[in-house]
């Protein structure tokens, strides 16, 4: 039988208490989409936040009704005798600040127009991001989360958790991320946004309502970024240069010839019927202007204030956040004094790995937790 969870959503934020933001600028109304898993405890004390990816959301788990063909994004991981144990542990995720997928972002209402936000939506930061996510677990009854957790940006999100708010969490599991993002991450990210702002239907991000959407440019930049989420040789061994059945030298195909190619498009295609053109280009930006080291001379001294143990992980494919990025957070960890595990796990899926039900990534996971003990 299919374990069946909903999406809630609460309203945060008002006139009467905005949303102050980094850049300085104020949200009202500002809501949040979110789902759990599990019971929390009478002591408010098995409470583990979970964080989602770019393309991500609040629909971490679980099926949304008993007819649906997929469950959540992390479905593998969350779940009675899963590493996130939903027997043990109270599981919340929450759909971003930004996003499109119930929380406040660029295509919800501007209360002061009564028309959708599009680019007068103000920046956002990875900062920015866990403010909702804070109020949400206090309006959840929860002083003190057991853990964090989350791969890529959501890696990116435990990490500036564990930072902004070091006295609220006891563990950290981060994941596939950096503690800034490089240059060669940022290009890909500029490429995609380039792709979007060239659309002809993006219209200065101001499309809600002529009933064409940029949708041309959200395939292409999700295509892109789709191939820094691939590892070369999973890429190789499923499709190699195999060209689609049918597909001859009798007429060329500059679009779909190699499997590869049409995997691409459909990932593309699958995008744009569930993400919004302008969210991916706040939501990018942020990840683009995410730097731990917030202005501190090196990273030992920006962490020096995290008290959570921590467990980092990294995967021998991920090209787009290699190890290496995962080992200077591990370093300025472990020169601070905090009880840290790494772990480097063989994978040939690329960044994706912590997408994938791979044991090795589940027991580090459950054993960590285990190790926290029981609250």
């Amino acid at each position: 039988m299919k374990a069946l969870a909903k999406t809630e959503k609460i309203l945060l934020y008002d006139r009467s208490d905005p949303l102050e933001l980094d850049c300085g600028a104020e949200l009202p109304n500002v809501e949040v989409a979110f789902e759990t898993y599990g019971k929390l405890n009478s002591r408010a004390t098995n409470a583990i936040l979970i964080f989602h990816a770019l393309s991500g959301d609040a629909h971490a788990a679980f099926y949304h009704t008993k007819d649906d063909k997929k469950p959540g994004w992390g479905d593998f991981m969350i779940g009675q005798g899963k590493p996130f144990d939903t027997e043990k542990y109270f599981i919340i995720c929450a759909n971003v600040l930004g996003g499109c997928k119930g929380s406040t972002g660029p295509s919800s209402t501007n209360p002061d127009t009564g028309k959708p936000y599009g680019t007068s939506f103000p920046p956002i930061t990875i900062s920015d991001m866990l403010k909702p996510q804070k109020k949400l677990i206090e309006y959840l009854g929860i002083k003190r989360l057991l853990c964090t957790a989350g791969g890529s940006m959501g890696g990116m999100q435990a990490l500036q958790w564990a930072v902004n708010y070091p006295s609220s969490l006891e563990g950290a599991i981060i994941i596939a991320t950096s503690p800034t993002h490089t240059a060669q991450a940022i290009a890909f990210n500029s490429v995609g946004r380039y792709a979007i702002l060239s659309d002809p239907n993006w219209k200065t991000g101001d499309y809600y309502h002529n009933g064409s959407r940029p949708l041309i440019g959200l395939k292409t930049a999700r295509m892109i970024g789709h191939i820094t989420y691939l590892g070369q040789l999973s890429m190789e061994e499923k499709f190699g240069r195999k060209i689609q059945e049918g597909k001859g030298c009798s007429k060329i195909d500059f679009s779909k010839e190699f499997e590869v190619e049409s995997y691409l498009q459909y990932q593309g295609d699958s995008f744009v019927k569930r993400f919004d053109p302008n969210s991916y280009l706040y939501i990018t930006k942020a990840i683009d202007a995410f730097d731990i080291y917030n202005g501190k001379k090196n990273l030992a001294q920006a962490l020096k204030n995290v008290q959570a143990k921590t467990m980092v992980i990294s995967f021998t494919s991920d090209w787009l956040y290699p190890k290496e990025e995962s080992l200077k957070i591990v370093k300025a960890l472990k020169i601070n004094s905090i009880d840290t595990a790494y772990c480097n796990i063989d994978s040939p899926y690329g960044h994706d790995s912590f997408l994938v039900d791979l044991p090795k990534f589940k027991d580090a996971v459950k054993g960590f937790l285990k190790a926290l003990g029981d609250r």
